[in-house]
């Protein structure tokens, strides 16, 4: 009887096996969502929209990015948290969403551990600390400055309270010793049209957002917060060029699956985002908007998005930062 239940259980595992690596060969065969947590116009909805044109003419089927804005992240990360788990809804997250916001809020909708399987790291993305071009500063030596002498009167926009950017700012206001108000918005987009009307006055925001309003001349950038100059603002001075050193804000976006989803279709999409990030056009799409393509491994992205909660994490508790 025993055997015969060891048997019974075998045979189920095996063809369990064999039913995920069938999906995995067929998949995808209908369209495919990609649920972007945020609004249209920021570095996250930029890059995922590259992703998804590029994913789709290899699959043969339409990406649809689905923006799905609201409380930095978490309403379009429950949606995808809670879909069938069969690689057709993924998230286009980013570090915020899965590195900052759980040590950031209380609760969260979803398990932060248990809610999502990571697919594959997609890009890196340096930030840039930029003015309107009405402020009269050309480096961050002469925002400082200016800061300095009007305490509380500059403000800065961010993509929403506890995102990379804003935390940025904060490490920035720390470092400096300069208090400039804080002015959070639901996504990078809203925060560069505000930046852009003069609204605010400065934000640190991702490069492949910003870069094309800095090359029109439209936003000012003063430096930007990686180890080295980024290739879309060769002429952009780093933060440590400008004194500010040990100065570690880059922020990132990857692509993730329900928990659940078969590993044989997340490591087939895994490797079809690698195939698509090996294309030397791709990669220079992504280079002169600021980014760097980067993907990864399962594994590898887990590590990554581990890692940097735990860094971030300590960035929150030090500054008493708190949402809710």
């Amino acid at each position: 009887m025993f055997a015969t239940r060891i048997a019974a259980a075998l045979a189920g595992l095996l063809m369990t096996f064999a039913h995920g690596v069938g999906l995995a060969q067929t998949f995808p065969s209908k369209p495919v969502t990609l649920v972007v947590p945020f609004p249209p116009g920021g570095g996250t909805d930029t890059g995922a929209r590259i992703m998804a044109e590029q994913l789709g003419k290899r699959w043969g089927h339409p990406v649809v990015v689905d923006n799905k804005g609201g409380a930095a992240g978490q309403i379009g990360a429950d949606s995808v948290a809670k879909a069938r788990p069969d690689g057709y809804t993924l998230l286009f997250g980013n570090v915020g969403t899965q590195s900052i916001n759980p040590s950031l809020y209380r609760k969260l909708p979803y398990d932060p551990d248990k809610a999502f399987a990571p697919v594959s790291l997609v890009a890196e993305l340096p930030l840039a600390l930029m003015v309107n071009p009405g402020v009269p500063v050309k480096t961050p030596a002469e925002l400082i400055a200016l800061a300095k002498a009007q305490p509380g009167q500059m403000s800065y926009s961010s993509s929403g309270a506890g995102s990379a950017p804003h935390l940025a700012a904060e490490l920035f206001k720390d470092s400096t010793g300069t208090f400039i108000l804080h002015v959070p918005y639901r996504g990078g987009g809203p925060a560069i049209t505000d930046l852009l009307g003069g609204q605010v006055q400065m934000s640190f925001l991702t490069v492949l957002e910003a870069s094309g309003h800095i090359k029109a001349g439209r936003l000012r950038a003063l430096a930007v917060t990686s180890e080295k100059r980024v290739s879309a603002l060769p002429d952009v001075p780093t933060l440590a060029e400008s004194g500010l050193r040990n100065f570690n804000a880059i922020s990132w976006i990857g692509l993730l699956a329900p928990a659940g989803t078969p590993p044989d279709i997340v490591e087939r999409i895994a490797a079809d985002v690698r195939a698509v990030l090996s294309d030397d056009a791709v990669r220079a799409r992504f280079a002169a908007l600021g980014g760097v393509p980067r993907a990864s491994s399962p594994q590898e992205f887990a590590k990554l998005i581990a890692d940097d909660r735990g860094r971030y994490g300590q960035i929150i508790r030090s500054r008493n930062i708190t949402i809710d």
